[in-house]
This record gives structure tokens, C-alpha cells and sequence, in this order.
């Protein structure tokens, strides 16, 4: 099932303010908590407005949402997509003080690593064709030295004595309303439940190394600016025996320098003569398939635009292709010599100096005659 949209979860406008976030997220905690909540799926819920609020409460994490959706909602740039427990979006102690300490994931249970983004630049014809290729991508990966222990190869880590490898402790607190218990990360293990006497030399305990790991990547044809590809489990290691997270290529595409995308269909310019306008000629066109031949009827006005159909580019999702359009435009020349000047004055004197329209209509009566009263 898909996910649900991060501000219809909170309930608030796209546009809302981090007051309003923060106001929208501690009621619909407090009615969904875990501890407190008897209602139908109440957990679930509460992990979804949770994570909604992790999200559209940073600056960064939001602008990555509003953009990308749920692909990009953790985004922090080529780094990947977050991961891993996070305390209740800044609320734990609240929650501790009102519900006495809320439900916490296992610090050894197995999470599925981060996913990655990678932003991937094409030419236009790469994009309107496809290609295969494979890419360079620095992930992190499971420390070969020591299995991703994190401990030096001969030792191993212990559990923390001090939480009993939950990575938490409990404090005990005498209130006005009885006693609660706060639950903090334990600071002796970092909340991992795990203390390392020796650690690792390659990898410094944490049980992950960063490496370029090439990665083959199918560019479908047809694929268009700001599309995204999914590449599954090729993003970050999974934790504890986790499964691997996913890797999203972004697409951009170079400008062309004489086609111009719209969609499925490609637009261009063609430049002509004033005499191929006035008398009409057949002429050659490029296109990315190819060049055709394209008869400009005589007496074309600058602006007119034909259709060549199906060639533009084909739908992604391999639903045929688009047209090409091609806009005439009428060139003026700038240099004449004596000869052609003399050619366009005798032109003009036997009625060439008369604006019509395609009817044949003078625009110059049209424009009198609107004037006349």
C-alpha cells in the first residue's frame, strides 16, 4: 500500500507554518500513543504522524519531499536518505513525563539501510533513445575486516552492562502526579546496546566502510526531465542482517540547440526565405529520427507551424510517440545587392506593396475601415 501524502497524514495545508506542524503532530500523538490509545491500529498511526512530522518539521527534509514525494522525504543530498531510530520528532520527554516512556525499537533488531539518491545528466537524444551505462557510487558497505562487528578481528562486542543491550535507560521521577519513568539513550553504548573493547582498525568500530561501487543503470527511452528511476537494494547496507535500502537516479536533461521538449512532442524553428514563403518549396527537416522532407505551401506567414507525426519522442511508459512541430519563420534579409533591390522595387510597384491576409483581403482596408467611424 502506497503512502499516504505527509500533510493530509498531520492534516494541515502544504503551506502550513512549523507552528502549525508542531501543533498538528502533539494532538494527533497524544490521541495515538501506544500507551494511551485504545483506538483500532492506533500504533500505526502514531508511526505515521511521526514520521510526517520528522520530515516536514526540517527545512531540508520538507524541501526534498515537496519536491521528489516519499522517494526524497529524508534526503540529505548524495548521502542517502536517513535511516535508523530517532526519538519521537524532539517529544520523547513529553511523552515520558505523560504516557511513562514510550516504545522504542530494538537497537539489535534488523533495520533496512538508507536509501541513496544520485543525480544523472543526459544529452537530449540519450534521453529520447535510452542507453544503458553504469555509474560509480560511493555506499556504504559491511567492513570485510571484521564481518561489520565493528570489533577488532580475535574480539567481539559485548553488551552493554549498564542498559542490558537495549540501549536505553530508565529513570525513576517523584512528580505531583506520581511516579513516571524517563527513558534516555544510554550514553555508555550510544543507544546500540553494545559496547566494542577494541575496535575495528579499518572502520572505527562503526562496521561500515564507504566504497565507489559501479552500478548498472537502465535509461528507458522517452524519459524526461525531473523523472526518477528506482534501482532496488542498491542503496545503503541494512543493519543487524537488514535488508539493503533502494538507490533513485534523478534525471536531468542538457538543452538542445535546435529542438525543444514538451512532453512527447519536440518543437523546433525553421527559418526560410522570403521567396520560399511567397512561392513555396519543399524542403529538408531534422528530426531525432531522422530528416524529412516538408512541403511549405506558397504564400506561408511566418508563424505557421506544421505537425509531423510521430516524431517526437516516444511515452516512457511505451505508449507510442509524440509529434514534432515545426514553426516557420520568415527571414528578412539584411544585405541586398543593387541588382536584388531593383528586383524588389519593380516587385513593390506592381502591387507587391499590399499587405493581404491568407483569404486574400488587404489588412490595410481592414485597418481603414475599422477607423471609418
Amino acid at each position: 500500500m502506497s503512502k499516504r501524502d505527509y500533510y493530509e497524514v498531520l492534516g494541515v495545508e502544504k503551506g502550513a507554518s512549523k507552528d502549525e506542524i508542531k501543533k498538528a503532530y502533539r494532538k494527533l500523538a497524544r490521541k495515538y500513543h501506544p500507551d494511551v490509545s485504545k483506538e483500532e491500529n492506533a500504533s500505526d498511526k502514531f508511526k505515521e504522524a511521526k514520521e510526517a512530522y520528522e520530515v516536514l518539521s526540517n527545512e531540508q527534509k520538507r524541501s526534498q519531499y515537496d519536491q521528489f514525494g516519499h522517494a526524497g522525504a529524508q534526503g540529505q543530498g548524495f548521502g542517502g536518505f536517513g535511516g535508523g531510530a530517532q526519538d519521537f520528532g524532539g517529544f520523547g520527554d513529553i511523552f515520558d513525563m505523560f504516557f511513562g516512556g514510550g516504545r522504542r525499537r530494538d537497537p539489535n533488531a534488523p533495520q533496512q539501510g538508507a536509501d541513496l539518491q544520485y543525480s544523472m545528466t543526459l544529452d537530449f537524444e540519450e534521453a529520447i533513445f535510452g542507453k544503458e551505462t553504469d555509474v560509480k557510487i560511493p555506499k556504504e558497505e559491511k567492513c570485510d575486516t571484521c564481518d561489520g562487528s565493528g570489533a577488532k578481528p580475535g574480539t567481539k562486542a559485548n553488551t552493554c552492562s549498564h542498559c542490558g543491550g537495549s540501549g536505553q535507560l530508565n529513570m525513576e521521577q517523584n512528580t505531583p502526579f506520581g511516579k513516571v519513568v524517563n527513558r534516555r539513550v544510554c550514553h555508555h553504548c550510544n543507544g546500540s546496546g553494545k559496547i566494542i573493547p577494541e575496535k575495528c582498525g579499518t572502520c572505527g568500530g562503526s562496521g561500515k566502510v564507504t566504497k565507489n561501487k559501479e552500478i548498472h543503470i537502465s535509461i528507458p527511452a522517452g524519459i524526461d526531465e525531473g523523472h526518477q528511476i528506482r534501482v532496488s537494494g542498491k542503496g545503503e547496507a541494512g543493519v543487524n542482517g537488514g535488508p539493503p535500502g533502494d538507490l533513485f537516479v534523478v534525471i536531468q536533461v542538457r538543452p538542445h540547440e535546435f529542438f525543444r521538449r514538451e512532453g512527447d512532442h519536440i518543437h523546433c524553428e525553421l527559418p526560410i526565405t522570403f521567396a520560399q514563403a511567397a512561392l513555396g518549396d519543399e524542403m529538408e527537416v531534422p528530426t531525432v529520427h531522422g530528416k524529412v522532407m516538408l512541403k511549405v505551401p506558397a504564400g506561408t506567414q511566418t508563424g505557421k507551424t506544421f505537425r509531423l507525426k510521430g516524431k517526437g519522442a516516444p511515452n516512457v511508459r511505451g505508449y507510442g510517440h509524440g509529434d514534432q512541430h515545426v514553426q516557420v519563420r520568415v527571414i528578412t534579409p539584411s544585405k541586398l545587392t543593387d541588382h536584388q533591390k531593383e528586383l524588389i522595387r519593380e516587385f513593390n510597384e506592381i502591387g507587391g506593396n499590399e499587405a493581404t491576409d491568407e483569404q486574400g483581403g488587404s489588412f490595410f482596408q481592414k485597418f481603414k475601415n475599422a477607423f471609418k467611424n
